[in-house]
């Protein structure tokens, strides 16, 4: 059984300049557990354990689905978080991609694996890169720091850097003490 997700990767400026924001972050927010930028990932399905058999309907839904896609680019576009003001469970950056190819991308790929017969998920899509997980609340003086960040122009945070999509990878995740470990299986070209 093979963990399984459909993602897009991040390039090296885009990991350095996110490197950089955690860093920033994680001096005003030290109590909040902050992911390995090398590890950033865009996920557009999380599929859970699969068998190989169900791994390769997988491979050709994500070809199927590249085939009909274009390569796009897209920028960073603000902090966010999941959750509660008040109990937040994810910091994000945010996605801007005006032209829809994104949007496009994803459902192409959930009709492709939805017709395979895998689970898909129904809601809105919202693209975003997860920074930081929220395991404990937060004390008041972190929430506080947190709500200064996310209401401020959060000027240096956000890159003004376009960044270029041109594959999409089905990946397998790893789980350890460590954290999760992600590893490229397959890549397959925007067309």
């Amino acid at each position: 059984m093979t963990r399984t997700f459909i993602a897009l990767e991040m390039n090296e400026v885009q990991q350095h300049h996110l490197a950089e924001v955690i860093r920033r972050m994680s001096a005003r927010l030290p109590g909040v557990r902050w992911v390995n930028p090398a590890g950033i990932h865009l996920t557009l399905a999380f599929l859970g354990e699969l068998t190989d058999e169900q791994l390769g309907g997988v491979k050709h839904a994500v070809e199927s689905a590249a085939r009909q896609s274009k390569p796009f680019s897209y920028r960073l576009s603000r902090l966010g978080s999941f959750g509660s003001p008040r109990q937040p469970r994810v910091i994000w950056m945010g996605i801007d991609e005006p032209t829809g190819a994104l949007s496009h991308l994803h459902r192409v790929l959930n009709h492709e694996l939805d017709r395979r017969g895998f689970e898909v998920n129904k809601r809105p899509f919202s693209p975003h890169l997860t920074l930081a997980r929220v395991r404990d609340p937060l004390s008041a003086d972190e929430l506080q720091q947190l709500q200064t960040i996310l209401a401020g122009r959060q000027e240096g945070l956000v890159a003004t850097d376009s960044y270029v999509v041109a594959h999409l990878y089905v990946m397998k995740s790893e789980l350890s003490r460590d954290g999760a470990q992600y590893t490229c299986m397959q890549s397959y070209t925007l067309q």
